[in-house]
């Protein structure tokens, strides 16, 4: 049951676009996305320089990219919990300083001798994947309460669209020095970002709930005592499924797709993923716009989604034979998963303002924490099926899911966000 939680009289002038916490929210998805793409980009080149063989390149760092996605899973729950009961901005400091401390610890990897380097790897990941599972779900939270409904689609979109440069950023802090040196840089940014946030004040709606004592909030096992919220709950963690799908999988694993489609030239996912990141970040840029020309972020996610799953087909089964054809493939498919943003956005708007920080960071961490059946799953497959259609069978899962998730949850565009769970 929604019921609201302040008289609309009484409340606060809505922000602008480009408000302080717009500004911050946007440089705080930068610097997660830095830190959280920065393993997928330098596993190759690091896990070499500790001595692996390519096929331990390939196992092992699927496992540490497992632990980074189970940290992330587990600081969903944390961090969306704290953010309902102590604050967004509670949130957005807490998790940064995590986060950056273990991007720290992670180019010293090559100098543990206390321990196996891998272990440590894996441990330090595991850490980051904890802080770095605040920084979106508050953020999104707290400029879809601070911006007037008219505004919120393109508000969350320049947060995401300007955030998701951050990979490109991380690939090319590689390229210009070492993956070591980008670990520091990470941390760097992270650190220097918390001077930015002192200015941000929290957002009237959820200081408006913390003085209604008798209000529940941040309870996570509530999305599992109502069927109605569960169901919500699901379809936003479904929508999300087939952005992890590209990323986690075809981007990420995308020098052994190159090997199985048959380009002579070896492929970089490192560079892999920076174009599907500029591709998503061009969509989620837009993404806004679209939800806003259609009336609708379920059409406009759809839309979307459709073209996510043309180019990942043409990606796998048309056999292309360059590594360019396939560094463009992966800016198209991060054009089509370009919805990353709408989808937060909808995870936020679909639950009351007691229960709204707890779902906008568990449900994109709940989808990030699902890339490690994903990757279970491709390796598993792999021996029987080979590459290609290993990858195939966890796409056609993935866009099963987030079709019907996305066709069947209740529109939330222009949806007031001033009510509460009951």
């Amino acid at each position: 049951m929604a019921v609201p939680t302040l008289p609309k009289e009484t409340q606060a002038a809505p922000a602008g676009l480009f408000s302080l916490p717009v500004i911050v929210a946007a440089l705080g998805y930068f610097v997660d996305i830095y830190d959280l793409l920065l393993f997928g980009i330098v596993r190759v080149p690091s896990l070499k320089d500790l001595g692996l063989t390519p096929d331990e390149i390939s196992t092992v760092g699927a496992s540490i990219l497992n632990w980074q996605m189970g940290g992330l899973l587990l600081g969903g729950i944390l961090w969306g919990v704290l953010g309902d009961k102590r604050g967004r901005l509670s949130v957005l400091f807490g998790s940064i300083i995590t986060y950056s401390i273990a991007n720290v610890a992670c180019g010293f990897v090559d100098n543990v001798t206390f321990m196996e380097p891998t272990l440590y790897y894996a441990l330090m990941r595991f850490i980051a994947g904890i802080g770095l599972a605040g920084e979106l779900g508050a953020g999104i939270t707290l400029v879809s309460e601070v911006l007037p409904k008219e505004k919120r689609a393109i508000g969350t979109s320049l947060v995401a669209g300007i955030g998701l440069f951050g990979a490109v950023v991380a690939y090319f802090t590689v390229k210009l020095f070492d993956w070591q040196t980008a670990f520091f840089v990470g941390g760097g940014l992270g650190f220097g970002l918390l001077l930015l946030r002192v200015g941000v004040v929290e957002s009237g709606m959820f200081t408006t709930v913390t003085e209604q004592t008798h209000v529940n909030r941040g309870d996570f096992l509530s999305f599992f005592t109502n069927a109605n919220r569960l169901s919500r709950y699901l379809k936003c963690i479904g929508i999300g499924l087939p952005t992890w799908f590209v990323i986690g999988i075809l981007a990420t694993f995308s020098n052994e797709f190159g090997k199985a489609f048959g380009i002579a030239e070896e492929i970089q996912p490192g560079l892999a993923i920076m174009w599907c990141y500029v591709g998503l970040a061009a969509g989620d840029l837009a993404s806004g716009f679209i939800s806003q020309a259609l009336a609708s972020r379920k059409k406009g996610v759809a839309l979307l989604m459709g073209i996510a799953l043309l180019f990942s087909l043409v990606y796998l089964y048309t056999g292309i034979t360059s590594a360019t054809a396939l560094y463009g493939l992966c800016l198209a498919m991060g054009f089509g998963i370009g919805y990353w943003a709408m989808f937060v956005t909808i995870g936020a708007e679909q639950f009351g303002t007691n229960l709204r920080a707890t779902a906008a960071t568990t449900v994109p961490n709940m989808v990030r924490g699902l890339v490690i059946p994903m990757t279970l799953t491709y390796q598993a497959l792999k021996p029987s099926l080979e590459t290609i259609n290993a990858g195939a069978v966890v796409g056609l899962i993935s866009f099963v899911i987030g079709f019907y998730s996305i066709l069947t949850i209740p529109e939330t565009h222009g949806k007031d966000l001033d009510y509460l769970e009951e």
